[in-house]
């Protein structure tokens, strides 16, 4: 698993300098570098799959935006002699003042087992936040 992970962060990685222009008549949100052996794939804006992974771009106004993220429970949350736990999991974002032009970032972690999702707008002010929407062990 972990090689899948680290394999599809270089693939991701080496996709980026292909990114398309950012539309200004849409808002652009970004999926924030993240940490080794972590995966943040966008799924979903408003229950309707996206065309890439990499970022979402949506039209002005609400929108509820549905992201996967993968990562390693380290053993220090689960006990002594455990080896890391995977989880895949599902968080809905939902913002309802997406602005045309403007850039937005997405940062994900996790604590122990529960993972969170933060959206940042251009001037680094949390605009929303993550709700889980179901994990599985990997």
């Amino acid at each position: 698993m972990r090689v899948l992970l680290l394999t599809g962060g270089l693939l991701i990685l080496g996709g980026c300098a292909g990114l398309p222009q950012p539309d200004p008549r849409q808002a652009w949100i970004d999926l924030a570098p993240h940490p080794q052996d972590t995966a943040l794939q966008a799924l979903e804006v408003d229950d309707k799959a996206t065309s890439d992974k990499r970022y979402f771009q949506v039209e002005p106004g609400s929108h509820e935006l549905t992201v996967r993220y993968q990562f390693a429970v380290q053993p220090t949350d689960i006990g002594p002699n455990a080896e890391p736990l995977w989880r895949d999991c599902q968080l809905n974002v939902k913002f309802s003042d997406f602005n045309a032009g403007q850039r937005y970032q997405l940062h994900a972690g996790n604590i122990g087992f529960r993972p969170w999702a933060k959206l940042y707008d251009e001037q680094r002010k949390v605009v929303g936040q993550a709700k889980p929407a179901g994990c599985q062990r990997t």
